[in-house]
C-alpha cells in the first residue's frame, strides 16, 4: 500500500488512478434567523454609553461568579441572575439572556483568574448602593434553590469584601440570609428532637 504513494518516478497504472469528487455547494445562511436576534442583541448593548454597558458586564460576570461556587449553575440562578439584569439594567429579556450566558461562560472558563479584576472594575465605576445591591444578589442568587452552601457564602462574602463592604454591612446581609444558610439549616435539624 505505500509503495503507491511512494514511488519514485513510476508511472500511474490503469489501477492506481482514482476519481475525483466534487466538493459540495455551500449552503446559504439565512440571515433572517438566529443571527438577526442575535445582531439586534449585540447593536443594543454597542448602543449602551461604553460606562453602563462595562457597569453592567462585570455585574453580569460577578452574578455568575456567585452562581458558578459551587460549580454548577443551576436553571433557577441562571433564571435570577436574568431577572435581576432585566430589573436593575433595565435589559430586555433577549439582551439579558445572552449576557448571562456569555457571563456563566466567562465565569467557567477564566474564573478565578478575572474574579478580583472584575470585581475591582466594578467597584471603581459603581455607586456604594449598586455595590450593596450586588451583594445582595450574589446572596441571593445562592439562596433562590432554598439553601446557600458553604461555597456559594464564602464566595458571597469574598466579593462583599472585594466590593469594599465594611463588617457591619456584610454582617446585615448575613442576617438578612440566615435561614437559607445551609450550615444554619443544618444545625436546626440536629437540634430539633427526634
Amino acid at each position: 500500500m505505500f509503495d503507491k504513494f511512494f514511488r519514485k518516478g513510476d508511472a500511474p497504472s490503469d489501477s492506481d488512478t482514482t476519481s475525483v469528487v466534487p466538493r459540495p455547494e455551500p449552503v446559504p445562511v439565512d440571515p433572517s434567523g438566529d443571527t438577526a436576534t442575535v445582531r439586534r442583541i449585540v447593536a443594543k448593548l454597542d448602543a449602551m454609553p461604553p460606562q453602563q454597558a462595562r457597569l453592567l458586564a462585570s455585574a453580569a460576570y460577578i452574578l455568575a461568579r456567585a452562581a458558578n461556587a459551587d460549580l454548577d449553575v443551576s436553571d433557577v440562578e441562571t433564571a435570577a441572575m436574568e431577572d435581576a439584569l432585566q430589573r436593575t439594567g433595565g435589559l430586555d429579556e433577549a439582551t439579558a439572556v445572552l449576557v448571562v450566558e456569555m457571563a456563566k461562560l466567562q465565569a467557567k472558563t477564566v474564573g478565578g483568574t478575572e474574579d478580583y479584576v472584575v470585581t475591582r472594575e466594578f467597584r471603581s465605576i459603581s455607586t456604594p448602593d449598586q455595590r450593596l445591591n450586588l451583594a445582595r444578589a450574589c446572596f441571593v442568587i445562592g439562596a433562590v434553590n432554598g439553601s446557600i452552601s458553604a461555597e456559594e457564602s464564602a464566595t458571597a462574602n469574598e466579593i462583599a469584601n472585594e466590593l469594599g463592604l465594611d463588617d457591619a454591612q456584610l454582617a446585615s446581609l448575613r442576617g438578612e440570609f440566615t435561614d437559607q444558610m445551609s450550615a444554619v439549616q443544618q444545625m436546626r435539624r440536629i437540634s430539633e428532637p427526634g
